[in-house]
């Protein structure tokens, strides 16, 4: 799920940039509107840490192998504190992991920042959608379809950006097919994630809801 550095065109790392920047003000200024902006950041902390554990798990999924990344749960748990949280994480996982790098950081932060912003948007749509539906249930519910969602548009968004940016030295249709492939390994992760997300926010509500955005 990582973009390495050189892949993708410079302009398209300045864009990235650019965008990034923009989405992080519009977060922090989300945050500072809470009536306490400051009692959430040792929850953000933790799962900032999570995160960048995350991408160390990796599940054999053939013909590829992936790991997990759990954007969707950053979103559904820390809100509009999920941005930065992952744009910090992956800024570590640049430096130590060699996950992706200091190039292409922005548009890594866009890929798996903008749908935990999303993520949150679908979990909270259960005070709408999900009215008469027990509560535990739906959090239940709208938990996976947050996890799930986040790791298919994410996956979506790398993949149409590699697939439209393929160096000129590579063998596009040998590149493609691997890519496809990778792309159809990606489908069960969101299962996965969708049930992942799904459990930790069951057990947030009963053991500690005050946890959980309101």
């Amino acid at each position: 799920m990582h973009i390495s550095e050189g892949i993708l065109p410079a302009q398209l790392c300045i864009s990235g940039y650019g965008l990034t920047s923009l989405i992080t003000w519009y977060s922090l200024r989300q945050i500072n509107r809470l009536q306490n902006p400051q009692a959430s950041i040792p929850k953000a902390s933790l799962l900032t840490a999570a995160f960048f554990v995350a991408s160390s798990i990796h599940i054999p999924i053939p013909p590829a192998s992936v790991h997990l990344v759990l954007n969707g749960l950053l979103g559904t748990v820390l809100g509009y504190y999920a941005f930065p949280a992952i744009l910090i994480g992956l800024f570590f996982q640049g430096i130590m992991f060699g996950h992706g790098g200091l190039t292409t950081l922005g548009i890594n932060a866009l890929i798996m920042g903008i749908p935990a912003i999303l993520a949150y948007q679908i979990f909270q749509l259960r005070h709408i959608l999900a009215k008469g539906i027990r509560e535990n249930l739906s959090m239940r519910i709208f938990g996976f379809i947050a996890g799930a969602t986040a790791i298919g548009v994410s996956s979506l968004i790398f993949f149409s950006l590699i697939i439209t940016n393929l160096p000129s030295g590579f063998d596009n249709s040998l590149e493609q097919t691997a890519i496809y492939g990778l792309m159809i390994a990606h489908i069960p992760l969101m299962g996965i994630e969708g049930i992942l997300t799904a459990m930790v926010i069951s057990f947030l509500h009963r053991v500690m809801p005050e946890l959980l955005p309101s």
